[in-house]
């Protein structure tokens, strides 16, 4: 399955303010790194991968629409899988986009 075009789209639109972000392809999605820190991708299974502070993982898990990555058959800490439709609006997109944007920004 290829990934969303119109979701990479949608977040193309969010992230155009910010200069350091570059897209790439890969795991049959499109991922968006922020000065070469991914941050969030458009996931070919559908719906968004985003990296998340790994101590707030379960925390999330928890209380948001958020399932686990699972990757190789293991929960990837630090990463959470959100379905399409749980970002079908710009106000369910939003703030997974930040998220994933404040932890690339929070990784050195």
């Amino acid at each position: 399955m290829a990934y969303d075009e119109v979701l990479a789209e949608r977040i193309r639109d969010l992230l155009a303010a910010e200069a350091e972000v570059t897209e790439k392809r890969m795991f049959g999605g499109l991922a968006f790194l922020l000065e070469g820190h991914m941050a969030l991708a458009v996931s070919g299974q559908g719906g968004l991968m985003v990296r998340v502070e790994p101590d707030d993982t379960e925390r999330l898990l928890a209380t948001t629409k958020a399932e686990p990555m699972v990757m190789r058959g293991r929960d990837v800490k630090g990463w959470v899988r959100v379905a399409p439709e749980h970002v079908k609006t710009k106000r369910q997109l939003v703030p997974w986009v930040e998220r994933g944007l404040a932890r690339a920004r929070s990784t050195d």
